[in-house]
C-alpha cells in the first residue's frame, strides 16, 4: 500500500490542480485526491507521489491524464427534470419568437463539463421534439475528462445507464443492442465532443444556452468568478445560464440577471 499524502505534498498537488483547472482541494476532500492520485501510481507503476509530481509537472499528456483521474462525474440522462421543463416550456419559446424577429433560424448550446454525454444527448432529444422544423441547433459538449469524452462520443450506453430517458425517445433516438443502447446517428450528429478546461476561454461566441451544472461547486470563488465571466462572454445578447441546483451566483459580482420561472430558477443575459 501507497503511503498517504504529506502535508507537503498535499500542497504541491493542489496548488498545480488550482493553477491548471482552477479545482479546489481543501482538507475536507484531502482523502478523495489521495485516493485517486494512489489509484494512478499503482497503473503507471511510479513509486511515490513526489516522483508523479515530477512526471506531470514534465509531462503535459500526464498531466491532462491526472486531471481526467481527480475529476468526478456524475450523471445521468434528464437529470434535474425541472431543467428540462423549463427549456422547453419557457426558454425555447422564447429563443424562438426572438430569432424569428431576427431572421435567425439556429440555437447554439453549449454543454460544459459533460461528462460521459447524457447531459448533451438530453439537450439534443428535446430539441429535435420540440424545436420548428425550420429550425436547426448545435451543441457543443466539453469536459476535462478524456475518458468520459470518449464514452459520449461513442454514444453507447449500458441498459442501467439510461432509466432516465422517456419510451418515446428511446425508440426515436436509440437502437437496442445485445448489452445496451446505441445513439443514432440523426442525435449524435447534432453533439460535438471536445477536450476543454473551464480555467481557459473556450472560444465560444453567440451561444443561446449553456448548461454548467454541478461544475463550479469544484471552484473556489475567484475561479468560480472566472468562469462565470468568461460564460458571459461566451453568451450571446439574449440567452440564457444553467447551473446546478446546488450552485448559485448570490453574492457575485456578475452581470447576470436571476431568472425564476414556473419550474426552475436560471440566470440569463439580456443586454
Amino acid at each position: 500500500m501507497i503511503d498517504l499524502l504529506s502535508d507537503e505534498e498535499f500542497d504541491l498537488f493542489r496548488t498545480v490542480i488550482y493553477k491548471e483547472c482552477g479545482i479546489s482541494f481543501s482538507d475536507t476532500n484531502r482523502s478523495i485526491l489521495d485516493s485517486r492520485l494512489n489509484d494512478r501510481l499503482r497503473e503507471t507503476g511510479i513509486p511515490t507521489v513526489r516522483d508523479y509530481y515530477n512526471k506531470i509537472i514534465a509531462d503535459d499528456e500526464e498531466m491532462k491524464v491526472m486531471l481526467d483521474t481527480i475529476t468526478t462525474n456524475l450523471t445521468r440522462f434528464f437529470r434535474n427534470q425541472s431543467h428540462f421543463d423549463t427549456l422547453s416550456n419557457y426558454i425555447i419559446p422564447e429563443l424562438v419568437n426572438y430569432k424569428k424577429s431576427r431572421g435567425e433560424t439556429n440555437i447554439n448550446v453549449w454543454s460544459a463539463g459533460c461528462s460521459t454525454g447524457e447531459e448533451p444527448y438530453s439537450i439534443a432529444m428535446l430539441l429535435k421534439d420540440i424545436l420548428p422544423s425550420s429550425f436547426t441547433f448545435k451543441i457543443i459538449a466539453s469536459d476535462l475528462s478524456l475518458k468520459s469524452l470518449m464514452i459520449g462520443q461513442s454514444g453507447f450506453y449500458v441498459k442501467s445507464r439510461v432509466t432516465g430517458i422517456p419510451d418515446n425517445y428511446l425508440k426515436r433516438f436509440f437502437d437496442e443492442t445485445n448489452d445496451g443502447y446505441q445513439a443514432k446517428k440523426e442525435l449524435m450528429s447534432t453533439v460535438q465532443f471536445d477536450y476543454h478546461n473551464l480555467k481557459h476561454d473556450s472560444g465560444l461566441r453567440n451561444l443561446d444556452i449553456i448548461f454548467c451544472r454541478n461544475v463550479l461547486i469544484y471552484f473556489d470563488e475567484a475561479a468560480q468568478l472566472e468562469v462565470v465571466n468568461r460564460f458571459w462572454d461566451a453568451l450571446a445578447s439574449k440567452s440564457y445560464l444553467f447551473i446546478g441546483h446546488s450552485e448559485s451566483l448570490f453574492g457575485m459580482k456578475t452581470k447576470f440577471q436571476f431568472l425564476k420561472t414556473n419550474w426552475a430558477c436560471l440566470y440569463q443575459k439580456n443586454v
